[in-house]
Order: structure tokens, then sequence, then C-alpha cells
């Protein structure tokens, strides 16, 4: 093996070993669930952003002004969105002191339980015996949700979670070189987001929409509005078209 097949051998075992188990998108419901239009007040959870490079290796290198960009553009995105999701949809208020880090691990808590969601429920191949019941749909967060100041009176919290990872150059030459010398496949870059309602009476998930392969560059305008129709696709008590759609992945 020549020392360019042995580079390029340990940089793909590498990436292997960082890359996600990727799953087609998904919606789940708990069972009995529904939404009608007007019926609750919903109080949309600052968004969960991430933007960043993805190392030749498949490491996340966080980007501060790509991220700064996609939470301008998916933040007007959302309020564009949020007076067609068919009931009364208002901004949280963030808290000041140790109400902030409450809040900040909820929403690391929900990022969590999508992911949990994703691997052991939506993936078939990984999904728990308790998960195989045809309509098990049973997750959560805990009902101590309900206790953040700026939540009271509200009958839904809706958190939205999405990361970004644009290939690097040098990962965009390990997945050519990776095709042409070794015919294996290497990825290039993470593109997932994921939005689910929380009950705040149960703190039940009671609905989730994850999708590991997602579109728009949230870095534009206009990729963020896409964005945010794919989060929202499926919502319920919402019209089908929540945002304008766009053509193409």
């Amino acid at each position: 093996m020549t020392m360019i097949r042995r580079a390029l051998a340990l940089g793909l075992a590498v990436s292997l070993a960082a890359a996600p188990v990727f799953a087609q998108e998904k919606t789940g419901n708990k069972p009995g669930f529904t939404l009608p239009p007007g019926s609750a007040r919903i109080v949309l959870m600052r968004p969960s952003i991430k933007v960043g490079a993805q190392s030749t290796g498949g490491m996340f290198e966080p980007n501060a002004d790509w991220t700064d960009q996609a939470r301008e553009n998916l933040g007007r995105a959302l309020a564009q969105a949020q007076g067609k999701l068919g009931n009364t949809v208002a901004d949280y208020v963030e808290p000041a002191g140790d109400a902030v880090r409450q809040t900040a691990e909820y929403r690391a808590l929900f990022s969590a339980v999508a992911d949990s969601v994703i691997a052991y429920q939506f993936f078939k191949g990984n999904r728990l015996p308790t998960k195989k019941r045809e309509g098990s749909f049973e997750w959560g967060i805990g009902r101590d949700v309900a206790a953040l100041p700026g939540l009271e009176g509200a009958d839904y919290a809706l958190f939205i979670t999405t990361e970004d990872q644009y290939g690097s150059t040098g990962r965009k030459l390990l997945q050519f070189a990776a095709a042409g010398l070794l015919g294996a496949g290497v990825s290039s870059g993470v593109h997932k987001g994921y939005a689910g309602l929380i009950d705040l009476k149960t703190g039940d998930l009671v609905w989730l929409n994850a999708d590991l392969k997602m579109g728009g560059d949230v870095r534009s305008p206009e990729g963020a509005q896409k964005r945010v129709g794919q989060l929202l696709e499926g919502f319920p008590g919402a019209p089908l078209a929540v945002v304008p759609a766009i053509a193409g992945k």
C-alpha cells in the first residue's frame, strides 16, 4: 500500500468512526394526540443553533459568524411561520439568573431525547423492545419544564434544534479520494434539525419532526426559510403549507 493509500485509509477510519448513523426523515406523534386549530397557546423556545465546518476527520469546528447569520435568518423565518401554525404561538422571553441555566439544560435535554428517538425508535435496526409496539411513542423531558419562568399559562412548548457542519476542503478531498481510490463512501457535511412539541401538563413529547439530512443553507435568508418549512412540516393543527415551498432539497 502506498503512502497516500495509508494516509487515506487512516483518515477514512477516523471519519467513519466519527460519522453519525443516518436515518430517513420521520415524524412521530404520541398516540391519540391531536391539536385542533385555535385550541392551544404555544411558546416557541429559543432555538438551539450550531453552525460550523466539518474537519477532514469529521470533527465539528464551530464558526461564530455563520452561527450569528443562521440565528438571524432562522429567527426571521420562524417569525414569518408562527402565524401559520393554526394556534397562538409566542416567543419565549429569556429569563435572568439561574433560570438561564435551567432553560439551556432543557434545550440540551430536548436535543438528547430527539437523538434517542431517532436512534432507538425511528431507526428500526436499533429499535428498543419497549418501542416495537405498534403506535408506541412515549418520550418526554419531565413535567418540571412547566416551572420555567415565562411558561405560565402556556399549553405547549415548541423546541427547535438545528446543526450544520459544512464540509471543509480537506473533507471534500477525502470524500473524493475515498471514492476514487478505495471505492468507499464518505459523507461531507452534516445538516440535521429537530422540532418537537412538549405538553407542559405532563412533560411528554407529543410530536417530533426529526431529519438528519435537512436542506437549506441557514446562512442565507432563503435557505433559512426552506429549513423552517422542513422543520415545521406536518405541524399538528397547521395547514399543509406552513411556509411557501421552495423546490429541491
